[in-house]
């Protein structure tokens, strides 16, 4: 049995035939979305009731909620002895969230050019992605060759500084952002008036609860995967970009609609910004200071490649537009989504010569 399996679940459990490990794996991702979205509610309306800015909510709270499944599900493997999964799914999620959901929106809409956002946080994005791929190609560097890379510890705790440096500063661009971060519509003001210490319990136990849920749907899909991935000879890393970074987005992807149904497309861009800044810093960050993060050669290959073209795309965009985005621009970021996964999907089938 693989070492992937955590005590906690009994390896009996993931004793089943291939269909219902994928059945397990579609359970987890909906375990993962709901348990996201509660752990966010919750958060969202503790802070309402404790008094804390709607603005530092968005830029602290919810930004870590949604990014909550990817961190749960990259650390776990990290620490059971996928560290591939691991990586592939934090550099898969931060592929979906600007080439698919941002792409998606920019098609289906013109969204704003919020300067404030663009001039600070969008900065980070691409420093954050560019600092990944370079810590990774100097570390192949100093190895000798992309065979057998290593993020190390010291880079992780690297990473997690930085988050908490990030994360300062958003507090503080957010007290000076001209527009807030709307709360949940079911955030009743009246009840929380009447009933503080009763809300206080009630809303910590919803994001404690909603927390509980990530962790074990975390556990089924990393399982899952796991076992997947050895029947069908498939790298880890291709099927966590496949299947687990795209069911570990969903929250942004639901966040990115919702934004758009509910009329507040401006929030969309800094969600997905945001998230994948926190992909690296958080992600990567927590994942690499548990356990070194071996980087496979498809990274080098493949998935850098692909995620640094969506996000140069974005700022290409960012320089040649005036106050809003252009709706042709989420074709490039759509088409190059599609032909990312096609590739994958190829490679998953016969990998690339020298790669076996």
């Amino acid at each position: 049995m693989t070492p992937i399996l955590a005590n906690l679940i009994p390896e009996a459990f993931f004793d089943q035939g291939n269909a219902v490990l994928w059945l397990y794996t579609a359970g987890a991702i909906v375990g993962l979305v709901l348990g996201a979205d509660r752990a966010v509610a919750g958060g969202a309306r503790l802070a309402y009731t404790l008094g804390v800015s709607k603005v530092i909510i968005g830029a602290t709270i919810v930004s870590l909620g949604t990014t909550t499944p990817e961190a749960f599900v990259s650390v776990l493997a990290a620490v059971q002895g996928q560290p591939d999964l691991a990586l592939g799914n934090a550099v898969g999620s931060v592929i979906v969230d600007t080439a698919l959901v941002l792409g998606l929106s920019l098609v289906l809409v013109r969204l704003p050019l919020d300067r404030f956002i663009l001039r600070r946080h969008a900065w980070l994005q691409l420093g954050a992605v560019v600092l990944l791929v370079a810590v990774a190609s100097a570390m192949a560097v100093l190895g000798g060759g992309i065979e057998g890379t290593v993020l190390p510890r010291p880079v992780g705790f690297g990473f997690v500084a930085l988050l908490g440096m990030y994360m300062v500063l958003s507090v503080r661009w957010g007290r000076r952002h001209p527009e807030a971060v709307p709360l949940p519509e079911d955030v009743g003001p009246a009840p929380e008036r009447r009933h503080p210490y009763r809300a206080v319990g009630g809303n910590l136990l919803l994001c404690l609860g909603g927390l509980a849920l990530v962790a074990a749907a975390s556990q089924v899909m990393v399982g899952s995967v796991s076992i997947l991935c050895q029947r069908y000879g498939v790298p880890p890393d291709i099927l966590a970009v496949i299947v687990v970074a795209f069911g570990t987005s969903l929250p942004e992807l639901a966040t990115a609609i919702a934004s758009i149904v509910k009329g507040h497309p401006e929030v969309l861009l800094g969600n997905v910004i945001g998230a994948d800044i926190l992909n690296v810093l958080f992600v990567v960050g927590f994942s690499a200071s548990a356990v070194p993060l071996k980087v496979s050669p498809y990274f080098f290959y493949i998935h850098f490649p692909v995620m640094l073209t969506a996000v140069m795309l974005v700022r290409i965009y960012v320089w040649t537009s005036d106050d809003r985005f252009r709706r042709w621009h989420g074709i490039p970021l759509v088409t190059l989504f599609v032909a990312y996964y096609i590739v994958l999907t190829f490679v998953a089938k016969a990998p690339l010569p020298g790669m076996e």
